[in-house]
């Protein structure tokens, strides 16, 4: 019998995530390959959900969320951002961030419209153009002279045309650690005026940008010109410490909201009723969580970096999120693949290959990602581990 699989999703195999951390379950390797922390998130958190549990709150939630959360996904936008939201129009909660961006590319892409994104690219990207019959339209992020990751503004230029529908940015960017730059998103906010685009941002870092990157995070929504013409993605996966949750958001005008939930209710309808209140519960902690949170992950962050070098790679800078690359090529590595699945073997640590997140693979086949959202001393067991590479 044939593939049952429709043909536009056949090159789309298993994660590269699945099978990772297989290999380190089958290894008992140290997993630094799939980004999800190993400790709970704040116990005001822990213990609102709880208590919604205990206390009925066990049933279908409204479609756009329940509206405690979504007043506090309002109030952080504006507390942080300056983004002010009206929570009854302009905010919608999600199965993650995940479905957000999903729904999203289904409402707004007819089949053959263009899509314009940053390779490499969280791989859920490349799955939800292909589904909506949309066309992808990389640009690819290369290491510049400091290591730091760039785009070639010509290539960006190029990338957009007439059947351009919306460009997809994810900032602070997985898989590279990169934190756009107010100039390089203001590039991108003018092409998308220039074209008529609407924008699509991935956000859920926007608390891990680090005291050493070149600029603090910037949302694209807040630039002259982007508020109307943005959805803007969240989660509570990654700054909470709660990734098997699965509560996200997606917040913009009421038009793109709307249209993001007509798609929505047909795939999750709605989800998590009892982890809502408490995700409520730590949108409003205090700063101190959130500065306490970032230092702690920058400081997990150069623990492995100077592991990195000690074991004899290049590091590239990250200014962000829960990731790092490095160049495997002062080692003899040539394709990042191989490398990986021999690393649990040689030393006992995995990583990610970053060439599956590209369309163009030899940009990134020498290249391979490590997450350091770990406990410290996971972080030194797996540093110990690799020094036997060097």
């Amino acid at each position: 019998m044939t593939d049952p699989l429709v043909e536009r999703m056949r090159p789309f195999g298993t994660t590269i995530f699945t099978e990772m951390s297989a290999l380190a379950v089958r290894t008992g390797a140290v997993n630094l390959g799939q980004g999800f922390p190993d400790t709970d998130g704040p116990a005001e958190m822990l213990a609102a959900a709880a208590e919604a549990l205990a206390s009925g709150a066990n049933q279908y939630p409204p479609l756009a969320g329940i509206p405690a959360l979504r007043t506090a996904i309002a109030a952080h936008e504006q507390r942080f951002w300056g983004l002010g939201r009206d929570p009854d129009a302009e905010v919608a909660v999600t199965a993650g961030a995940t479905e957000a961006i999903a729904a999203t590319i289904l409402a707004l892409c007819e089949a053959g419209d263009e899509v314009v994104c940053f390779e490499p690219y969280y791989d859920s990207y490349a799955a939800s153009i292909t589904l909506a019959g949309a066309v992808r339209r990389p640009v690819t992020l290369r290491p510049g002279p400091t290591g730091r990751y760039e785009f070639d503004e010509g290539e960006l230029r190029a990338a957009f045309g007439p059947r351009t529908r919306l460009v997809l940015l994810n900032t602070p960017h997985n898989p590279t650690g990169k934190v756009f730059t107010r100039a390089e998103l203001t590039l991108i906010a003018e092409l998308c005026q220039q074209h008529d685009a609407y924008a699509v941002t991935d956000e859920v870092y926007e608390h891990l940008v680090f005291s050493d990157a070149a600029e603090t995070h910037i949302p694209l929504a807040g630039l002259p010109g982007m508020r109307e013409r943005t959805l803007r993605i969240s989660s509570a996966g990654k700054t909470f410490s709660c990734t098997g949750w699965k509560v996200g958001w997606a917040t913009g005008p009421a038009r793109l909201v709307s249209a993001m939930l007509r798609v929505k209710q047909f795939l999750t309808f709605v989800n998590a009723s009892p982890l809502q209140p408490a995700v409520a519960v730590a949108l409003g902690l205090p700063d101190s969580y959130f500065t306490g949170f970032t230092a702690g992950l920058q400081e997990r962050r150069d623990r492995l970096v100077s592991g990195l070098t000690d074991a004899g790679l290049t590091v590239l800078p990250s200014e962000g999120t829960y990731f790092v690359t490095v160049d495997i090529r002062p080692l003899g590595g040539t394709d990042g693949i191989e490398f990986c699945r021999w690393l649990p073997e040689r030393c006992g640590v995995v990583a990610v290959p970053t060439q599956v997140f590209y369309d163009h693979q030899d940009a990134g086949r020498h290249l391979i990602r490590f997450a350091f959202c770990k406990r410290a001393e996971v972080i030194d067991e797996a540093v110990r581990r690799l020094k036997t590479l060097n």
